[in-house]
């Protein structure tokens, strides 16, 4: 279980870091969401992978998995939630007013390398 999760986090890494290198905005806003799955994904495991047992500690329990890392993730997923939409609003006002979705800020409007 623990080779799957940290393939999955560096399968989301490697992608979102490949999407946010493009030069148009929406991979780069797909890529940072990849991001942010990809840490979130880590945080959540970085409080040891245990199936079946409860957050809180009781006296029935043999064992008992942390909290702290799923409130982590919990308030992870709402900013980033909050910042996607940000940067969503930023990403189109830019394209109404260039009326391209292209990041270089070298070319001239409507120049292709």
């Amino acid at each position: 279980m623990e080779l799957l999760v940290a393939s999955a986090i560096g399968v989301l890494t490697a992608a979102g870091i490949y999407l946010v290198l493009r030069q148009r905005t929406f991979p780069v806003i797909i890529g940072i969401s990849l991001l942010t799955y990809g840490v979130n994904v880590f945080l959540f495991a970085s409080g040891r992978l245990a199936v079946n047992l409860p957050p809180v500690l009781t006296k029935t329990a043999e064992g008992y998995s942390d909290p702290l890392p799923q409130a982590l993730v919990l308030t992870a997923i709402v900013i980033s939630f909050g910042m996607s939409a940000v940067i969503v609003m930023l990403a189109l006002v830019a394209y109404l007013s260039a009326d391209t979705d292209r990041i270089d800020m070298g070319a001239e409007k409507g120049e292709e390398n």
